[in-house]
C-alpha cells in the first residue's frame, strides 16, 4: 500500500481532487489489480463514469498500469514508480493470471525481460502477462 498518494499525484502532476484520491486509495490498498466493475463496488459513492474519467485522467499521467489478462476486460494497478517522458514506467512487472480463479497476481519480483524491437518499430508499451494456474488452485 502507498500511503502518500498526494505526494505520487504531485510526481505524476494530477491535481488532488476528493474523487481522484478515493479511487487511488482503493487501488493502493487493493491486494491485486482491480476492474472497473470491482472499483465500482468497492466505491459506490462514485459513479461508474466518475471512475473511468478518474482512471483516464490516471492512465494519461502514466499513475496506473493498465493490464490486459484476458478477462474481458482491463485492470488497472496503481503506479508507484517513475515514469519517464517516453511513459515507461520504471516499476513494470510480470502479472499472473489464474485461468481457474481469475484472480490476476503481480510479480513484483520478476521484472519484465528486455525485449527488443527491429529497427523503424516504435514501443508504446508493453505488457507481460502470463497465465496458467495458481498454488491456491493448483492445491484443489
Amino acid at each position: 500500500m502507498y500511503t502518500d498518494i498526494e505526494e505520487l499525484f504531485a510526481q505524476h502532476e494530477i491535481r488532488p481532487t476528493a474523487n481522484r484520491l478515493i479511487i487511488a486509495r482503493a487501488l493502493s490498498e487493493a491486494s491485486h489489480p482491480l476492474s472497473l466493475s470491482d472499483l465500482v463496488q468497492k466505491i459506490p459513492s462514485i459513479d461508474k463514469s466518475g471512475i473511468f474519467r478518474t482512471l483516464t485522467v490516471f492512465r494519461q499521467q502514466h499513475l496506473v498500469h493498465v493490464l490486459e489478462d484476458g478477462s474481458d476486460g482491463v485492470k488497472y494497478e496503481l503506479c508507484h514508480g517513475h515514469s519517464d517522458k517516453s511513459g515507461r514506467d520504471d516499476d513494470m512487472h510480470v502479472h499472473f493470471y489464474c485461468e481457474e480463479c481469475h484472480q490476476t497476481y503481480c510479480l513484483e519480483e520478476t521484472p519484465i525481460p528486455l525485449v527488443t524491437t527491429p529497427e523503424g518499430f516504435l514501443t508504446k508499451s508493453v505488457n507481460y502477462m502470463m497465465k496458467g494456474i495458481c498454488p491456491k488452485c493448483k492445491k484443489r
